[in-house]
């Protein structure tokens, strides 16, 4: 369970790393680069220790599914509540596909 909070953690700073400078798309690049490095920093923090804890119970491959379902939970509500942009009904298919996914790597085979 800790690895799955430390990985929520990381993806939200991750999110914001990478998306929440479209909101202000009148700063200069640059600086919403520096920001953006900044924020992925503190995201490096709680990542790390996720990977290095989880690794001790899943795979490499379970972990990197695992980190990939988060960031699609977190993307969809920071998409909606932050960028204020609709989900989609093909959006959130294709997220449930990728969800699917996780079923054919955890099942033992």
């Amino acid at each position: 369970m800790r690895t799955i909070a430390l990985l929520t953690i990381s993806n939200i700073f991750m999110t914001f790393a990478w998306y929440g400078h479209l909101k202000y798309r009148s700063v200069p690049l640059y600086k919403v680069i520096l920001v953006s490095w900044l924020i992925a920093f503190f995201e490096y923090c709680f990542q790390v220790p996720a990977n290095r804890i989880g690794s001790y119970e899943f795979t490499a491959a379970q972990l990197k599914t695992i980190q990939e379902v988060i960031t699609l939970t977190v993307f969809a509500a920071f998409s909606v509540l932050y960028l204020k942009q609709p989900l989609r009904w093909n959006y959130l298919a294709g997220f449930a596909l990728i969800v699917a996914a996780v079923a054919v790597i955890f099942k033992k085979w």
